[in-house]
C-alpha cells in the first residue's frame, strides 16, 4: 500500500518569520498539505497501479479524478515549502551566477524576471500557483496553473520555482492582499533551490534529491 506524507520541512516553523508566521505554516503546512497527503493515500488504496509509484510517477501517468486533484496538490506544496528558505539564511538570497545567467539570457535581468513573476502572480484569477519552469525548448518561462494543476500534469516543462497564490497562503499574515505576501515571500526564496531544480530538470533528475 502507497503511503503518502509531505517532504519534511528544511526549517523550523517560525523561521520564515516575519515573512510568512509560524501560524500560517500551522495551518498552511500543518493542515493543508498534511489533508492532501492523507486524502491520496486514502485514494490510491487497494490500488495495485499506484502501489510502487512515487508521487511523480503518479502525475506522468496522468490520472483523473481525486488522485489527479490530490496529487498535484502534495507535488505542488513540496515543491513551494522546498523554495523557501530560514529569513535568516543570507546565502539563500544570492541567486547564484549560472541561475542568474540563464534568466537574464531569457528574461534580460534578474530584476526583470522578478518584475514579471509578480506580475503574473498578482494578476492570476482565482486559485492557483505561478512557475517558473524550463519549458520544452529548454528555455526559462512563467507560467500559471488553476486549482491543483502543474507544469508536470500540464506537459508544460520542469518546474524550478513556484508560489501559491491560493488565498490559504496568505490570509492569515495579509487578509486579502495578495500583493503584499508576494513581496514578503521574496524575502524568503531559496535561490539555491531553484539552481538544483534547474539541474534537474537539465538532468532530466528528481529536484528533491
Amino acid at each position: 500500500m502507497a503511503t503518502f506524507n509531505p517532504r519534511p520541512l528544511k526549517y523550523a516553523e517560525d523561521a520564515l518569520a516575519p515573512y510568512i508566521s509560524a501560524e500560517t505554516l500551522q495551518y498552511h503546512y500543518g493542515k493543508h498539505t498534511k489533508t492532501y497527503a492523507a486524502k491520496l493515500t486514502e485514494l490510491v488504496a487497494g490500488k495495485p497501479e499506484y502501489a510502487d509509484k512515487c508521487l511523480g510517477a503518479i502525475m506522468q501517468s496522468k490520472p483523473e479524478g481525486g488522485v489527479r486533484t490530490n496529487a498535484g496538490q502534495l507535488f505542488n506544496h513540496d515543491f513551494y515549502w522546498a523554495c523557501l528558505a530560514a529569513a535568516n539564511e543570507e546565502e539563500a538570497r544570492k541567486v547564484p551566477e549560472e541561475l542568474a545567467a540563464r534568466i537574464t539570457a531569457d528574461f534580460g535581468s534578474v530584476d526583470k524576471f522578478k518584475e514579471e513573476f509578480t506580475k503574473r502572480a498578482a494578476a492570476h484569477f482565482g486559485s492557483g500557483w505561478v512557475w517558473l519552469i524550463l519549458n520544452k525548448d529548454k528555455k526559462l518561462e512563467i507560467v500559471d496553473c488553476h486549482d491543483y494543476s502543474n507544469p508536470i500534469l500540464e506537459d508544460l516543462g520542469r518546474p524550478l520555482l513556484v508560489i501559491d497564490v491560493w488565498e490559504h497562503a496568505y490570509y492569515i499574515d495579509t487578509r486579502n492582499a495578495r500583493p503584499k505576501y508576494i513581496d514578503n515571500w521574496w524575502h524568503v526564496v531559496d535561490w539555491r533551490f531553484v539552481a538544483h531544480a534547474l539541474k534537474a530538470a537539465e538532468t532530466d533528475s528528481c529536484p528533491f534529491q
